[in-house]
């Protein structure tokens, strides 16, 4: 069943709009009926001045403009089409929450301020510290030159890739056999240049959500290019045995976010400026580019176009004698050994990975770790003698072994 309604010319006429943006609407008058169910006419519509038109200037007097938080407040910036900033950041987002900014009409400027918390402050994610600082590193170490070269040139050929009339991978892999210290001296690298990496493990290379590792991939990438540009230090995203997380062994199996991990960072090797977490593109978001280093014990389990020349630069790392025996040294120089004590260490257990001279050196703590045991107690009272105790009670002196 249909129906039908006429309007009829007379009924349109009396149908006026202010010229205003600000009207409200009165219905003014009935007429006879117009459909079969409703036995009431037409609304006409007229419409009436708000108070704010009432002062002739549209709502703009001195009285009734709305006054400004400030001319910088970011509550009230409008982005380059006039359009709320913080609705647009929030709309953009990929969940209901207000950790990127406020929402137009759900925020009350009422609970906007640090006594209720910080979920509407757009750039408290960015105060957070997401970059690997390296105070542990305490001591003198030795860098291997090779390492140490590979390392330097990577990354400051990327830096200056606007600048070079040549193609320039952004990433560097650095693999080699387990144990021989690849995060460890890119570590030390890092502390030496000043630089301030932001650093993933393969173990974030997987998830429940399909898309998450991608996109947590692109977000650390832009997080480590807020670095370089807020804080004026030199970054770099380096990814911690990734051949375990996407590498093909045997029969494992090949998931959804194993594919769109190896593409993204074959799309970051070739648009490294353009990098997208999942909001609008705009011409103006462009990326500092940051140079990717990764690590890994056997790179031919990885998708083969992600490890070719033009996108990854490859450092086989396998230590000399001479790079393992200045390592080992400078890791025994405290306990007062001499270079040819240490060299007759290496001798002594040759071929050997460096991990082991450092578990080696662990290894002689034993004896005086279980004779301070029985000097508190026993077994039996270590739990308590260790997170019960008084406060005025002193644990005995550990005394470190001497090493012979």
């Amino acid at each position: 069943m249909a129906f039908h309604c006429n309007f009829t010319s007379t009924d349109l006429s009396s149908l006026t709009l202010s010229k205003r943006p600000n009207f409200s609407f009165k219905i003014s008058s009935l007429s006879p009926a117009i459909s079969p169910i409703h036995k009431q006419s037409p609304f006409v519509v007229r419409s009436i001045a708000t108070s704010s038109d009432s002062t002739g200037e549209g709502g703009n007097s001195p009285e009734t403009k709305k006054k400004k938080l400030s001319e910088q407040s970011s509550w009230e910036a409008k982005d380059a089409e006039g359009n709320d900033y913080l609705y647009r950041l929030g709309k953009e987002s990929d969940n209901m929450n207000i950790a990127v900014g406020a929402r137009a009409g759900v925020i009350d400027d009422l609970f906007t301020g640090n006594f209720l918390g910080k979920d509407s402050d757009i750039v408290f994610d960015y105060r957070q510290k997401v970059t690997r600082s390296f105070e542990y590193l305490q001591g003198d170490y030795y860098i291997a030159p090779v390492f140490m070269d590979k390392v330097v040139v990577h990354i400051v050929k990327n830096y200056l890739a606007h600048l070079l009339n040549t193609n320039v991978p952004l990433i560097l892999g650095v693999w080699g056999g387990k144990g021989q210290g690849k995060t460890f001296q890119t570590e030390l690298i890092f502390q030496a240049l000043g630089l301030l990496p932001v650093i993933m493990s393969a173990g974030e290379l997987e998830s429940e959500r399909a898309g998450e590792p991608g996109r947590l991939i692109r977000d650390r990438y832009r997080t480590a290019s807020q670095v370089v540009q807020n804080q004026g230090k030199m970054s770099c995203l380096m990814i911690n045995d990734i051949d375990a997380g996407l590498g093909r062994f045997g029969n494992t199996q090949m998931t959804v976010n194993n594919q769109i991990v190896v593409g993204t960072l074959m799309n970051l090797s070739d648009n490294p400026t353009r990098v997208s977490i999942g909001q609008d593109w705009r011409e103006s978001d462009i990326t500092n580019r940051i140079p990717i280093i990764v690590t890994g014990n056997d790179f031919s389990t990885l998708y083969a176009p992600l490890v070719r020349d033009g996108r990854m630069d490859k450092f086989y790392w396998q230590p000399t004698m001479d790079d393992i025996i200045n390592i080992v040294n400078r890791m025994y120089e405290k306990d007062g050994l001499s270079k040819n004590d240490v060299k007759s260490i290496v001798t002594t257990f040759p071929n050997q990975a460096l991990d082991f001279y450092g578990a080696l050196r662990s290894r002689t703590y034993d004896s005086a770790i279980l004779q301070w045991v029985n000097d508190i107690g026993g077994p039996e009272t270590v739990g308590s003698k260790l997170l019960k105790r008084k406060k005025d009670e002193n644990l005995p002196v550990f005394v470190p072994p001497k090493q012979t």
